[in-house]
């Protein structure tokens, strides 16, 4: 295990979408609970809510709530160019996500980076959330390709790998 990177991981998929639709995809509250939270809540930088349309950019904030979890994720948007770079912190680290055209297909590429190396955060962070992002980022694809969600949305039912 010597191998492993423990501070960051990268994870790609290919999806056949524009790439102003993918982008768009996290951006807003309305957008990002239509495939991977359950609530979704962006504040701008002076604070104020900016509803469930409004578009994220640099300095905003969120707080993203999961079907099936009882957590939340508080967080800053660090760079949000409009059209295929955004970052935010998350889970005591940054988020990356890119988006290039590969001939009909757009590929959403998420790094996380800036992982703590304690024995918790290797656990929950690195290999936590590199299944997490592993199993949204399909959902992403699922959504956008086809329409169908692949998350639970029953809460009663909790711990299982789509939630």
């Amino acid at each position: 295990m010597s191998t492993i990177d423990w501070t960051s991981f990268t994870c790609k998929i290919p999806v056949k979408a524009r790439m102003k639709d993918l982008y768009d995809a996290w951006t807003s509250a309305a957008a990002i609970e239509k495939w991977f939270v359950r609530k979704a809540v962006y504040k701008g930088a002076d604070k104020k809510a900016l509803g469930r349309t409004g578009t994220i950019t640099k300095g905003c904030t969120y707080t993203w709530e999961w079907y099936g979890y009882d957590g939340m994720e508080e967080g800053s948007i660090t760079k949000a160019n409009g059209k295929d770079h955004l970052q935010f912190t998350f889970a005591n680290s940054m988020v990356d996500v890119r988006l290039r055209k590969h001939g009909r297909t757009a590929i959403v590429e998420l790094t996380q980076s800036g992982i703590p190396t304690d024995a918790a955060s290797k656990k929950n962070i690195r290999m936590g959330c590199h299944v997490g992002w592993t199993f949204w980022m399909a959902n992403l694809k699922s959504m956008y390709e086809g329409g169908l969600n692949l998350r639970n949305t029953d809460e009663s039912l909790k711990g299982l790998i789509n939630n």
